[in-house]
């Protein structure tokens, strides 16, 4: 178990450091200048030259990123000309929306998914299943942006039913006292009723949109396995004692195919909180993603690399975790790695 936890850490800790030199050169590719964009058009040589000095522009690629690793040794995410904070403040005001907005992605993806995939077999009838599977080839196959904007221009503008990209919290709305920084909790936990069910109603459209792509995958997943599961022998003892057959498949089959969706739905969650972009941009969600492309357009290369490197942390916490308890469970991926 030491060795496979040994190799799994060298593992992450490439995948960053990676993540990290890709990002930090690519931005560096990209056209333009920072040093003007902070500087302003009307800027004169002289202070872009000291502006660039300054950002450390001037030096070397192989020292600059030398010099950004220093800094993010030390704790310290980088200053972010474009808002003037240090950049692990920005992103600490932004996280909690892009969290909030996962978590409602991955809660419709999941029971979604669970619901679809365990009528579809425990029916046994074909156009269920069929379905199923044209509803996941459909999400599979749609841009979650598109569906965004189809979303709210029917939902939102035609039918007035759910908020348009207004962010959050309706206009004229105060946020609740910052506990978690999630406005549903933070709501509930101040008594306030109606902040929680307008924070939620305003969670509906977005989490719906980010939640359509996880849906495919987890739903043809589940299903598979609840295929695979009702044929084990212990389904069959089960049934031979006089259990109902309802009962067996909600006590025995469904817990026994939920390991696999457990662990994908964890690296889901992963990847919603770092690809979010788009709906963000798409409903004005003041998250990490909405942040991202502003700082790109702004050149403001520290905001984004801290994005990128957390993100990339994440991602690679999220899969070490998913390694190790598979590992705890089954002997057989402790013996492979070896």
């Amino acid at each position: 178990m030491l060795n496979l936890v040994s190799k799994r850490l060298m593992v992450a800790l490439g995948t960053i450091l990676g993540a990290s030199l890709f990002s930090f050169v690519l931005l560096r590719k990209l056209p333009g200048d920072p040093a003007r964009l902070v500087g302003g058009e009307l800027a004169d040589a002289t202070t872009i030259d000291n502006l660039r000095s300054a950002m450390g522009l001037n030096k070397p690629l192989p020292a600059q990123f030398w010099d950004y690793l220093s800094t993010v040794g030390h704790g310290n995410l980088g200053f972010s000309y474009s808002t003037g904070q240090n950049v692990a403040d920005v992103v600490r005001t932004r996280l909690p929306a892009t969290v909030e907005l996962g978590l409602t992605g991955v809660t419709f993806a999941v029971v979604s998914a669970v619901v679809f995939g365990a009528v579809a077999v425990y029916r046994r009838k074909r156009g269920a299943d069929v379905l199923l599977r044209v509803a996941s080839s459909l999400a599979m196959g749609s841009p979650p942006f598109w569906l965004a904007l189809v979303a709210i221009l029917l939902l939102a503008v035609k039918l007035g039913v759910f908020p348009g990209p207004e962010g959050r919290l309706s206009p004229g709305i105060q946020p609740p006292a910052a506990f978690t920084g999630l406005y549903t909790i933070d709501a509930l936990k101040a008594g306030q009723f109606s902040t929680f069910l307008n924070a939620l109603w305003h969670l509906v459209l977005p989490g719906a949109a980010i939640a359509v792509g996880p849906f495919a995958f987890l739903s043809r997943l589940f299903r598979s396995q609840l295929r695979t599961t009702v044929r084990e022998p212990f389904v069959l003892v089960a049934r031979s004692r006089g259990i109902t057959r309802s009962k067996v498949f909600v006590r025995h089959v469904i817990p026994n195919s939920l390991l696999p969706l457990v662990a994908a739905t964890a690296m889901l969650f992963a990847e919603l909180m770092t690809g979010s972009v788009l709906i963000e941009k798409v409903f004005g969600w003041p998250g990490v993603g909405s942040l991202t492309v502003d700082a790109i357009l702004q050149k403001d290369f520290a905001v984004v690399q801290g994005v990128i490197l957390l993100s990339a942390v994440l991602y690679v916490t999220v899969s070490f975790l998913a390694d190790i308890t598979y590992a705890a469970i089954d002997p057989r991926v402790r013996v492979g790695a070896r």
